[in-house]
């Protein structure tokens, strides 16, 4: 039997599937292309592929979804490879920099912008370049204004920083202390503190003692009027210490007019002048007394002799016609002044500086009848001495001197112009580190022109340290260290003249403050000063500002001033302090075991 062509059971389960393939092939032959329209973002879409019946967007980069419309945000991983700042934008980003910087050539890294290569970013300050900045810098003491593009001074006094007195100077400023009240800048350099002595003198005083140069107007320290009953003969007798070579002890008689006898030293020695009847005579004898040692001194009045003695030796004996007690109104009269005369030294035998810096103790007038004097020592520091003295002039740190001095020298030859000339020698031994030793001020313009004196601070360098300045009005010319506390005697010199100034002390030069141009000008505003009157003080100064000058502290110690080869005797001088001595200074007290 033939096989049979008709289907098997299994074909004709099959059959179905097979016709549904058929026709879903013959359908989707038959679909429309889905990228047609596209469905893609056209923005963030590379391209579009039909997948029969779908599609898929293929994304450019930077975008995501399936339509490609979602932007990706690159800077939220890793910030997006920048250094330092990274921008998103759709589809995309890009690196930038912090200001000061700029982006490398990689366009993702940064480098530092140097600002200062512009010479104008800061204008006259120096220019300090920074990461991603720069800074403008002036000196200390001196500010940046942006406006400006230029170093402006900080006033420092605004800000309160002195105690007293504040001076402000470009890019600095100097506190300033009340000298003349006892004051100078403490170590802070801006508040003021007392001036207290660093060596201690023997400034102990004896209240037997009678000191004889306390009033430099030359009138008597004391005045005695004696009367008598009966005639009576003038006896008197004290010892006597003094290094002053010029200067009265005694005055004894009647007015100027009438009889009197006045004991004077001069050059040392004794010296009696007497005028009698009207006739006057000056008699000189005996040894130099002014050697500081005490010795005692004795006046006789005889019958027609006057017998002057030094320590019971007679020295002068002269003879003489009358007495030294007068008749008025039935009593015998006589006046006895000491350390000074009645009347106007003009009105001498011969004239005398009356001012004498010695000393008196143990004195007898007419046996004794003067109780009173002893009393009113007593009750008087400014009355008493020294108890012990050496060679010098003691300035006790509360007053000063000065004298009418000229600088100017006009030369021998007829129409050349005048020269000047400043030479200063002092011999001291200070007691306290701040104070005028010499200076000169010009009245009319209340100014200092000159000044030499202790500091204990280096003005421009804030330090403090113990110095002799030279200065001109407020400017200090040169400089010099001293050890002023050691209680040893030092010696300053100084010398100006036109184009030059030094400073020595102890053989040693001071160094230069100014420049060679600033030298010049300062001695030509000195000269200007010297060409008008001035007054040479030793000591201190008048009532000034205390910024006309470095110090104007008195100074306290001992100290002798030579001037332009002078020797100054403070007897001579305009005006002295009635508690400086002229001739005589207490010793430094020996050091404690």
């Amino acid at each position: 039997m033939a096989p049979s062509l008709s289907p098997g059971p299994a074909a004709l389960r099959r059959a179905p599937q097979l016709l549904l393939l058929l026709l879903a092939a013959e359908c989707a032959l038959d679909l429309p292309d889905q990228c047609t329209p596209n469905p893609c973002d056209r923005k963030g879409t590379q391209a579009c592929q039909d997948l029969m019946g779908n599609f898929f967007c293929l994304c450019k980069a930077g975008w995501g979804g399936r339509l490609c419309d979602k932007d990706v945000n690159e800077c939220s991983q890793e910030n997006g490879g920048c250094l330092q700042i990274c921008h998103n934008k759709p589809g995309s980003f890009h690196c930038s920099c912090h200001s000061g910087f700029e982006l490398s050539s990689d366009g993702r890294t940064c480098q530092d912008i140097d600002e200062c290569a512009d010479s104008e970013a800061c204008g006259e300050a120096r220019c300090k370049n920074l990461p991603g900045s720069y800074s403008c810098l002036c000196d200390e003491g001196f500010a940046y204004s942006s406006q400006e593009k230029a170093c402006r001074d900080v006033d420092e006094c605004l800000q309160g920083r002195c105690e007293q007195v504040c001076v402000n100077s470009p890019g600095s400023y100097t506190c300033h202390c009340d000298g003349r009240g006892g004051l100078k800048l403490s170590q802070d350099m801006d508040t003021c503190e007392d001036i207290l002595p660093c060596v201690p003198f023997s400034v102990a005083k004896s209240v037997k003692s009678l000191y004889l140069g306390r009033m430099f107007s030359g009138t008597p320290v004391i005045r005695l009027r004696f009367k008598r009953l009966q005639p009576t003969r003038l006896v008197a007798e004290f010892d006597f210490r003094t290094f002053d070579p010029e200067g009265i002890l005694l005055f004894a008689g009647g007015h100027q007019d009438s009889t009197w006898i006045v004991l004077a030293l001069r050059a040392g020695r004794l010296e009696l002048q007497l005028r009698y009847n009207g006739v006057g005579r000056v008699t000189s004898s005996g040894p130099v007394i002014n050697h500081g040692m005490w010795q005692t001194i004795s006046v006789e009045e005889l019958a027609r002799n006057l017998v002057i003695k030094v320590n019971r030796d007679a020295v002068m004996k002269i003879a003489v016609a009358g007495d030294l007690f007068q008749p008025e109104r039935g009593l015998y009269h006589l006046n006895l002044t000491v350390g000074g005369i009645p009347f106007h030294e003009k009105d001498l035998v011969q004239p005398i500086n009356p001012r004498l810096d010695g000393c008196m103790r143990s004195w007898n007038w007419l046996n004794g009848e003067d109780t009173t004097i002893q009393e009113t020592v007593k009750v008087n520091t400014r009355m008493q001495c020294f108890s012990v003295t050496e060679r010098g002039s003691f300035y006790p740190g509360s007053g000063f001197a000065f004298y009418s001095l000229d600088y100017m020298r006009t030369p021998l030859d007829v129409g050349t112009e005048s020269t000047w000339e400043v030479e200063v020698v002092a011999h001291i031994r200070p007691a306290a580190d701040t104070g005028v030793l010499f200076a000169l001020w010009a009245p009319d313009l209340r100014a200092v022109p000159l000044s030499v004196a202790l500091v204990d601070y280096h003005s421009t360098k804030k330090l403090k340290k113990q110095l002799v300045v030279l200065a001109v009005e407020h400017t200090a010319l040169a400089l010099m260290e001293i050890k002023v506390c050691d209680g040893q005697e030092h010696v300053v010199t100084v010398s100006l003249r036109d184009g030059e100034a030094t400073l020595e002390v102890d053989g040693t030069r001071g160094q230069s403050e100014v420049s060679a141009a600033q030298l010049q000008e300062r001695l030509a505003v000195l000269e200007r000063h010297l060409r008008s009157p001035v007054l040479t003080f030793a000591g201190g100064l008048p009532d000034v500002p205390v910024t006309s000058a470095p110090v104007t502290a008195f100074y306290r110690g001992c100290m002798t001033l030579e001037v332009n080869r002078r020797l100054l005797d403070l007897d001579e001088a305009a005006y002295k302090h009635s508690d400086i001595t002229a001739h005589s200074c207490p010793p430094v007290e020996p050091a404690a075991a």
